[in-house]
């Protein structure tokens, strides 16, 4: 299998399998959100159309953030440590993000798609190795090309190349990440801590992330390999 890396500014261009990794925090929040019950993740680029479509839909409800920060009228924040507090069983959840939900957006060539982060990596492998694709290509979502985001990338490359890797490296890189400055300094209690360690628990959940595009949205849902 061949490995490619791009970034939100060059992932238009990626075709065949691709994997859109956010760690901190969009795709590991969703995961914490299928665990919770949530049926399933409508992926959308901007606030207005987060806002929109949840008047359109029954049982839906929006969560995700714009400079970390949930905006007015969304329901949850991008934060796994408060949704994984929350009962979400049946609803429909519009994401939007500034990061992660942006680079599947922005996949337009993608034949298929997957997002993932490190609490869902070996699930996300299994259900690759499923697929045996000849090419995968993993879309860095950070802005600044995120260390986060990168070491899951090659964490999941590792995993695909039938290594076994050393996991406590990678967990390290995510703390050591820019992002992570935030969630670290004691001023700013709207980025708990603990997501840190909720987003750095490999393997938590035994699905991977499947993005489909169905009648215009992208519709993320959890499958079980």
């Amino acid at each position: 299998m061949k490995f490619n890396y791009t970034s939100l500014e060059t992932c238009h261009t990626a075709s065949g399998l691709v994997i859109v990794i956010d760690v901190l925090r969009a795709f590991s929040t969703a995961a914490y959100a299928f665990s919770r019950g949530a049926k399933k993740i409508i992926l959308v680029s901007t606030v207005e159309e987060a806002l929109g479509l949840k008047s359109k839909l029954p049982n839906a409800k929006v969560m995700g953030e714009v400079g970390g920060l949930p905006p007015a009228g969304f329901d949850f924040g991008n934060s796994p440590t408060q949704i994984r507090e929350e009962d979400l069983t049946g609803l429909t959840l519009i994401q939007r993000t500034g990061a992660g939900t942006q680079g599947a957006v922005r996949c337009v060539n993608a034949d298929v798609m997957l997002a993932a982060s490190f609490i869902v990596a070996g699930a996300t492998v299994k259900h690759i190795l499923k697929i045996d694709p000849s090419e995968a290509t993993f879309v860095i979502t950070g802005i600044h090309y995120n260390d986060e985001d990168l070491a899951c990338a090659e964490y999941l490359e590792t995993l695909l190349k039938g290594h076994k890797p050393d996991t406590k490296s990678f967990v390290k890189r995510v703390y050591e990440c820019k992002d992570a400055e935030n969630h670290l300094d004691p001023n700013h209690p709207e980025f708990p801590e603990t997501d840190l360690d909720y987003c750095t628990r490999l393997n938590a959940f035994d699905f991977a992330m499947p993005i489909a595009r169905k009648n215009d949205r992208l519709t993320m849902q959890a499958i079980k390999p």
